[in-house]
């Protein structure tokens, strides 16, 4: 067998393309081998509108790289015509190697495509040698084709959140389907609050789906999302995911004991003390540190005390119960702990807690939860680190689609 003909097997020509020239630059490093291609002689080709039968009218020489033979750097070289259509004019027909505007062939895009979903793009861009701002370009590509063709009609339940794309108040506010288990991410967007929540709106109708569908929405205690879900969302049960009610009160201890920590010595280990819960397995250190807190009467034991009774509220077993042990779990605390400006960060999540109590509550009724989403998040900070953060919120957005949405089969 000839070697153009084995290699234009490897790269799956077809009549009326095939393999004229080769050549092999070695004074290159690292080498490249240049192929020649060419259709046969008087050949039709096809529309690119009508996939109608049409004569070259003339010719473009474009090069595209392809995958490397062996450790050679491949381009294919190829005389591309313009066909003349009764109907449609003169116009650029379409390769089988190569999508229209690209520089790589089909087979490139998609070794590319399999790199980045394993390592972070810019070592992918270095594996096959290219920019990282042209792999981007190919990712980015793909990504959008595939969530143009993502249907959303069947979708009753979301969730959302946000995430930080970099240093800085910089976020992305990711939406979720609540009913499907793998690459539930459906939407993400740059920004936080209400203003995300109309956007995701237009992005469901979009893609066939109706807001009036939606029965229920999770998200956290963000003032903006909630004013937003209630104006695009307004027949849907709104549930605050009970993860947000415990790192309410968790933010609310970590802040007493930085502000106390400013006026007084606290016990070495408190830190990591107070993030912890009684019921897990405490280190001696940190049983220790506990103890000592106590025993100085510290505000920061009180805080933690404070956030380990929301434990009780967790325990109920009905909606009716929950509403009952929110209630008394407010007046309790309001009774028994006395006011200090210290301790005003605990009494404003007491107050942010009466301000959502029915939605806190709704949780009971539901059998969604934000906890997946809470998970991708911590994925999506993974990525963003290893990758030493990414060129722009649009190339964070793009990662996030292809980490977690369910564009796989569609790629």
């Amino acid at each position: 067998m000839h070697s153009n003909e084995i290699l234009s097997l490897g790269l799956g020509l077809q009549k009326p393309w095939k393999i004229i020239g080769q050549i092999l630059e070695t004074d290159k490093q690292p080498h490249v081998l240049r192929l020649t291609v060419k259709a046969d002689r008087d050949t039709e080709f096809l529309c690119p509108v009508c996939g109608r039968l049409c004569k070259a009218h003339d010719f473009k020489t474009m090069t595209w790289r392809h995958l490397n033979f062996f450790q050679h750097h491949c381009y294919i070289t190829a005389q591309v015509p313009r066909v003349r259509c009764s109907e449609h004019g003169v116009k650029r027909i379409k390769v089988p190697w190569a999508r229209k505007g690209s520089r790589f062939t089909l087979l490139f895009e998609q070794f590319s495509m399999a790199l980045v979903r394993e390592m972070p793009v810019l070592a992918a861009a270095k594996v096959i040698d290219i920019t990282d701002k042209r792999l981007w370009r190919i990712v980015q590509y793909y990504v959008s084709k595939s969530l143009v063709r993502l249907l959303l009609d069947d979708l009753t339940a979301f969730g959302l959140d946000e995430t930080a794309s970099k240093r800085g108040h910089n976020y992305v506010t990711v939406f979720i389907d609540l009913d499907r288990k793998d690459k539930p991410v459906i939407f993400a967007t740059p920004g936080k609050g209400k203003g995300t929540v109309r956007a995701f709106k237009r992005f469901l109708k979009e893609h066939g789906g109706n807001s009036e569908n939606i029965l229920e929405v999770v998200c956290d205690m963000s003032p903006s999302f909630l004013a937003g879900l209630k104006e695009d969302f307004p027949d849907a049960e709104t549930t605050v995911d009970w993860f947000h009610v415990v790192q309410l009160f968790t933010n609310a201890v970590d802040t007493v004991r930085r502000n106390e920590t400013k006026k007084r010595n606290l016990p070495k280990g408190t830190r990591w003390s107070v993030l912890q819960n009684a019921e897990s397995n405490l280190t001696t250190g940190q049983a220790k540190a506990l103890e000592k807190l106590n025993r100085m009467g510290a505000f920061t034991y009180t805080a933690w005390k404070v956030k380990e009774k929301l434990r009780w509220v967790r325990k109920a077993t009905s909606l009716r119960s929950a509403k009952w042990r929110l209630t008394h779990f407010i007046r309790h605390i309001y009774d028994t702990v006395g006011y200090d400006p210290i301790l005003e960060p605990v009494f404003n999540a007491l107050e942010t807690l009466v301000r959502h109590k029915g939605q806190i509550a709704a949780r009971w009724n539901s059998g969604h939860s934000n906890a997946h989403l809470e998970g991708l998040n911590s994925l999506f900070q993974a990525a963003r680190a290893r990758a030493r953060g990414y060129r722009n919120t649009t190339t964070f957005i793009t990662m996030i689609y292809l980490i977690a949405a369910p564009i796989d089969i569609l790629l």
